[in-house]
């Protein structure tokens, strides 16, 4: 039965999802509110369920080929001064086997669907509301049309969310703010990673890219409303009074900060909704269950999300079975990747001078030989990995 679907939003996961409805023989089309690919960003990982999709989706290789040519991490004082260093092969490394930028990661998915999807820049739904057979929008330029079903695939603020469920899901926040930023590269940067913990809860984190420049974070401990609806100006001075004299590579970060025109900052949160569905409209992604960066699983969340909604449309009768199958088979892996582990995030971000001398011992000790050798002795005896969501072959 050939449907026609609307997705809103153009990163990672409304891209893998109209792929694969593609191949399913729905037609698909992706509005996205930005006038362009949003290709800015950090480092994010390609592993798990989110490489086993990109290897059936044939873009593995081209993942390959984009690696941001990180070595590993290098946990550094404030000083500079390495405390402990996790290569690529670490198990306790953040670097990964497939380490990409997350825009071209959206741009190899976006060239991998525009020829079969429609996409649709500079738009976004403004109203809609929902029939027996098909869900009625209005788009942001007056235009009306109406689609089978709609699945929003925004990001943690999804408006078309607001538009389409009673009422918003609840918003765990984890007590930090972040800020990414782009900056020039320097004689202090290498292939390597750099984190650095500051007092009063900083935690600063430099990573080399594939283009020549270097990719920084900022996150630190704050109080949920303290840095709420600041206008772009306003971000970068509360930014910068924020880190003033804590040391490390600051001044640099500051100079940068100032001449941005690019800068990420917002409060780090998790999203848990109580349903994925409203009658013919269902989310996915950040919209539906942002793990945050802390838990490193927003992509493999994202692509396993997608797949498995498009495949349970392409085998149930109804879109209410799929949408039902869709949240049975993906709610507990979300669960289980929104569990951090006792004390995190709190324990990375130390206030006080002391407690951050305590945290760098510690991983110097983790990451000294005798450390690594005992951890091997456990890491020795695992086997392969365990599939981490069952990802079913769909027709």
């Amino acid at each position: 039965m050939k449907k026609t679907i609307l997705v809103t939003g153009a990163s990672i996961a409304g891209p893998t999802l109209a792929y694969w409805l593609n191949q399913y023989g729905f037609t698909v089309t992706i509005v996205e509110r930005a006038p362009e690919l949003r290709l800015g960003g950090q480092n994010i990982d390609v592993k798990g369920p989110a490489k086993i999709i990109a290897e059936r989706m044939g873009i593995e290789k081209i993942i390959r080929e984009k690696n941001t040519t990180e070595t590993g991490l290098r946990w550094v004082n404030t000083k500079n001064e390495t405390q402990a260093e996790f290569p690529k092969e670490s198990a306790l490394s953040m670097t990964q086997e497939l380490e990409i930028l997350r825009g071209d990661l959206v741009k190899i998915l976006y060239d991998h669907t525009k020829r079969d999807v429609e996409y649709r820049f500079n738009e976004y739904i403004t109203k809609l509301n929902q029939s027996e057979t098909c869900v009625n929008v209005t788009f942001s330029n007056g235009k009306t049309e109406s689609f089978n079903l709609l699945i929003a695939a925004e990001g943690i603020g999804s408006y078309t969310r607001k538009l389409s469920f009673p009422k918003e899901p609840n918003f765990k926040y984890l007590g930090l703010y972040t800020a990414y930023i782009t900056i020039k590269k320097a004689i202090t940067d290498s292939s390597w990673a750099r984190w650095c913990n500051a007092k009063n809860g900083i935690v600063f984190l430099i990573r080399p890219d594939n283009y020549g420049t270097t990719r920084a974070s900022i996150t630190f401990t704050a109080k949920e409303e303290e840095y709420k609806n600041l206008s772009f100006e306003e971000q970068k001075s509360a930014l910068i009074e924020r880190i003033q004299g804590s040391g490390w590579e600051t001044e640099r970060l500051i100079e940068e900060i100032k001449e941005t025109k690019d800068l990420y900052f917002d409060r780090i949160s998790q999203v848990k909704a109580a349903k994925w569905s409203e009658g013919r409209v269902a989310i996915v992604g950040d919209a539906a269950y942002c793990a945050t960066p802390i838990a490193g699983k927003g992509t493999d969340l994202a692509m396993s999300g997608a797949y498995i909604l498009a495949g349970e449309l392409s085998v149930a009768n109804t879109y209410q079975e799929a949408f039902k199958a869709y949240e049975e088979k993906m709610r507990p892996y979300v669960e289980k990747c929104q569990q951090l582990p006792p004390g995190i995030p709190g324990l990375v971000y130390p206030k006080s001078k002391i407690g951050v001398g305590i945290l760098n011992g510690l991983v110097s000790l983790i990451g000294s030989k005798p450390g690594q050798k005992f951890i091997g002795l456990f890491a020795g005896k695992q086997k392969e990995a365990p599939q981490e969501i069952d990802l079913p072959t769909y027709r």
